[in-house]
C-alpha cells in the first residue's frame, strides 16, 4: 500500500475522461491558491497545455480548442499540473496575467449564494 503523501506520476493515459472524453480542470494561482476558473479538457488539450506552458482548453459549446489569453492576452502560464485520488478532475497551477474570467473579474468565482 503506498503511503498517502507520496507523490506519483502519471502519463495522460492513465487519466480518466468521461464519455464526451473531457476532464474537468481547476485552475488556480500558483501563489495564493486563489480559485481562478473551472474549464473542460480532452486528451489533446491536456498534451497541448503541457507543450506549451499555457492553459489550452476545449470548448464544449464551440467544439474547438482555446489557449487561455489567445484574444485578450490574459494568459495562464503554467507552473504545476496535479489530479485528484480518483484520477477523474485536474487541479493547474498557474501565474495568472490580467483577469481569469470573461466578465472582467480576477476570478470566475467572484459571486455567493445566499
Amino acid at each position: 500500500m503506498k503511503k498517502q503523501n507520496e507523490k506519483q506520476k502519471l502519463s495522460i493515459r492513465s487519466l480518466k475522461f468521461d464519455d464526451k472524453g473531457l476532464i474537468p480542470a481547476i485552475i488556480q494561482d500558483y501563489k495564493n491558491d486563489e480559485v481562478l476558473m473551472l474549464a473542460y479538457m480532452n486528451r489533446e488539450s491536456v498534451r497541448r497545455t503541457m507543450k506549451l506552458k499555457k492553459t489550452c482548453f476545449w470548448s464544449r459549446s464551440r467544439k474547438v480548442y482555446w489557449v487561455k489569453g489567445e484574444t485578450s492576452g490574459h494568459f495562464q502560464f503554467v507552473k504545476s499540473i496535479a489530479y485528484d485520488c480518483d484520477m477523474d478532475a485536474l487541479l493547474i497551477k498557474v501565474r495568472q496575467i490580467g483577469v481569469a474570467c470573461h466578465t472582467g473579474n480576477r476570478s470566475c468565482f467572484y459571486r455567493k449564494l445566499k
